[in-house]
């Protein structure tokens, strides 16, 4: 049988070569049964001659140089303008020049623009993904990113679950695993780190700072986030439509009485709304005296010499500006009272409808807020708050935004200074709210977590910390709104989105100098009009996708195109958007 199968294997190679040199052009038609030698020599020979001619035109770099044609036009650049810069915002266009190149071109220069560009609302995601979600929907709950870790689930009132990221582009996470868990009581997330049940907690409460040093199993970590806690008013609503009233309030509030028993010590009374360490933050006149008589006279003035029935509403959410907000408000509550004749109602609200209603001027009455700093420039407290695009207190001041929207274009701080010195005066004199207090604040972690740290800005990258096995669990004051943070401002949520999704710049660890991250570089012309950007190749998103310039475009369209079909998010304010770019482009004519 195995000879059989020899020869008929034998004889089928040989009819394919008879037929390969017949198809070929081989010589003269010979037989099986009769090979004449010098056929047989000469069928050999001329195959192989006639091979050469025609492998002589098969170059193996062709098919190459014929792909990489392809390839570019498979790439169809995408962009994003302003029909032009009348609208008042800073940014005209945005467009892929390149598979890997951005440029941003500015209505009117930004000096800053490298460390806005570093905060987590300006964070890249897939272009496919946002138009999957149309902005809204899965978006929220699932964003999509370059980061170290990637979003597994997130379990509605108990915690955010991370998964390390196998294909990162940088320093992969130490731990496999991140739990974000959240409570609102500085108390109880201690006990969670006495238990050992969390690794890292944030906001320890200030009675607790001595207690967490002086254990041997905990380390205290302060911060040196630079931030403020302010008493709000909106003046579209009587009677905060009234000046005098607003500075009636502005005298009668005992800041140093609130620093002193509810502060932790090294924090501060706020004599200017941006803390002291922000270049430019205090120039100009310092806040009013407390003095509570001169307060009533102005109320009597304004025709409130008994006073006013209002509110104050607060979130109780601990932060670094606001230990313990409960107890504050009552304070606020007890001096509005005995000070000035005000009889306000405390009010607690749930964290997202807070901050919605508050940063839309819908809250009738005082709010507790504060601020603990995005970016090492002062643009970052006083354009955020004060633009003209912020309706949080109200009809906004020209008196105000037109000196922050000039001094905002000044590379050079002492060139801007004087026009700070009037901004900040203007906002002593017209009272959009009463700064109370710079807060310093400390984070704790047990003493076996490796690697932990605060930064003065941004959130501690949990993919740095390591908690010496594969799962590390850190406790935040609230849960978050929602985690499409183009859309958020509330710190809780661009924790967790800190996570996940990258920006183009970052900020350093341990100071506020901005580092390349998705970008390699971003470098401004002259005048700081234009900003082009190259980016990092071969970084891959969470799903899969590869990182280019349209991701880039999408991702700020989505922002600061009014117009544009994925400008939905959460709320749809995409506040840093507008007030760090001086308004969103393309928006509807306003209804009459």
């Amino acid at each position: 049988m195995k000879s059989t199968q020899k020869w008929y294997i034998l004889t089928v190679l040989f009819l394919a070569l008879s037929f390969f040199i017949v198809a070929c052009g081989g010589a003269a038609e010979t037989t099986d049964e009769e090979p004449a030698a010098d056929d047989t020599v000469a069928t050999d020979e001329e195959p192989m001659e006639e091979e050469e001619p025609m492998e002589e035109p098969v170059d193996e770099e062709e098919p190459m140089e014929e792909e990489a044609p392809a390839e570019e036009a498979a790439f169809e650049p995408m962009s994003v303008a302003a029909e032009n810069c009348d609208y008042g915002g800073k940014i005209s266009t945005i467009e892929a020049t390149g598979q890997f190149e951005v440029v941003f071109n500015l209505c009117k220069p930004d000096p800053a623009f490298l460390a806005k560009i570093a905060f987590t609302p300006f964070g890249i995601q897939p272009s496919e993904w946002i138009a999957e979600t149309g902005g809204t929907g899965e978006i929220l709950e699932h964003p999509i990113g370059t980061g170290a870790y990637m979003i597994e689930e997130w379990v509605r009132g108990d915690s955010v679950i991370f998964k390390r990221f196998d294909g990162y582009w940088g320093e992969p996470a130490i731990a496999e695993t991140a739990v974000l868990r959240w409570s609102t009581e500085g108390a109880a997330r201690l006990l969670e780190l006495q238990a050992g049940t969390v690794d890292m907690i944030t906001n320890v409460s200030p009675d607790d700072f001595e207690a967490v040093e002086a254990n041997p199993d905990l380390q205290l970590l302060p911060s040196a986030n630079p931030n403020v806690l302010y008493l709000a008013m909106t003046n579209t609503f009587t009677p905060f439509d009234n000046l005098q009233v607003r500075q009636a309030i502005a005298m009668g509030i005992d800041r140093q009485r609130i620093v002193d028993n509810f502060y932790p010590v090294g924090s501060t009374v706020a004599d200017y709304f941006t803390p002291c360490s922000i270049p430019n933050g205090c120039a100009g006149d310092t806040w009013y005296e407390f003095d509570p008589e001169a307060g009533r006279a102005l109320l009597a003035e304004a025709g409130y010499p008994d006073g006013f029935e209002t509110a104050i509403y607060y979130r109780d959410v601990f932060r670094g500006y606001l230990p313990e907000p409960g107890l504050v408000a009552v304070e606020f509550q007890t001096q509005l009272r005995e000070n000035l004749g005000i009889e306000a109602e405390v009010i607690v609200m749930e964290s997202g409808a807070f901050i919605d209603d508050s940063s839309n001027g819908r809250l009738d009455g005082f709010y507790l807020l504060g601020w603990g700093a995005d970016y090492p420039h002062v643009t970052n407290f006083l354009d955020f708050h004060f633009s003209s695009e912020n309706p949080q207190f109200g009809n906004p001041h020209p008196e105000i935004f037109e000196k922050l929207q000039e001094a905002s274009t000044i590379a050079d701080l002492a060139a801007a200074e004087p026009l700070y010195v009037e901004a900040n005066n203007a906002i002593r004199e017209l009272v959009p709210m009463v700064p109370i207090a710079h807060g310093a604040s400390a984070d704790a972690a047990l003493a076996g977590l490796s690697n932990a740290y605060v930064p003065p800005f941004g959130a501690t990258n949990f993919a740095l910390l390591d908690p010496g096995d594969d799962t590390l669990v850190y406790m935040q004051n609230a849960e978050p709104i929602s985690l499409y943070c183009s859309d958020e401002t509330d710190g809780e949520s661009l924790r967790p989105c800190q996570q996940v999704v990258e920006t183009l710049y970052d900020y350093m660890i341990d100071s506020g100098d901005t580092v390349p991250s998705l970008a390699t570089s971003c470098t401004g012309n002259e005048d700081s009009t234009v900003w082009t950007c190259t980016l990092r190749e071969g970084v891959t998103f969470h799903d899969g996708s590869s990182f280019d310039a349209n991701d880039v475009v999408a991702s700020w369209a989505a922002g600061i195109d009014a117009a544009n079909p994925y400008h939905v998010g959460n709320t749809g304010a995409f506040e840093y958007y507008s007030y760090l770019w001086d308004g969103l482009m393309n928006q509807p004519p306003a209804e009459e």
